[in-house]
């Protein structure tokens, strides 16, 4: 199975750039199976990180939080595990 982490911060006014150059820098050890950096208007970040494991795998390295000087709010995370269609 595979775990999606996904995490989103929106950038002070003026500052999208370094947000998106933080993020990028940002080291997640052990490594995922697969990064994504992802940005959208008003500034805002997007990383989605994918793991072995399930829904609920415990000690998945996370994004930490970027800072006031950065972001304008906390950090939205979110959880998502991968499904199988079954058509």
């Amino acid at each position: 199975m595979t775990v999606a982490l996904m995490w989103e911060a929106r950038a002070v006014a003026g500052k999208g750039e370094e947000l998106l150059a933080w993020a990028t820098r940002q080291p997640l050890d052990p490594p995922p199976l697969r990064r994504e950096t992802l940005r959208a208007p008003e500034d805002r970040v997007l990383v989605i990180t994918w793991w072995d494991g399930a829904y609920d795998t415990p000690g998945l390295p996370e994004l930490p939080e970027p800072g006031e000087d950065l972001a304008r709010r906390a950090v939205h995370r979110w959880r998502f595990e991968t499904v199988t269609d079954e058509n």
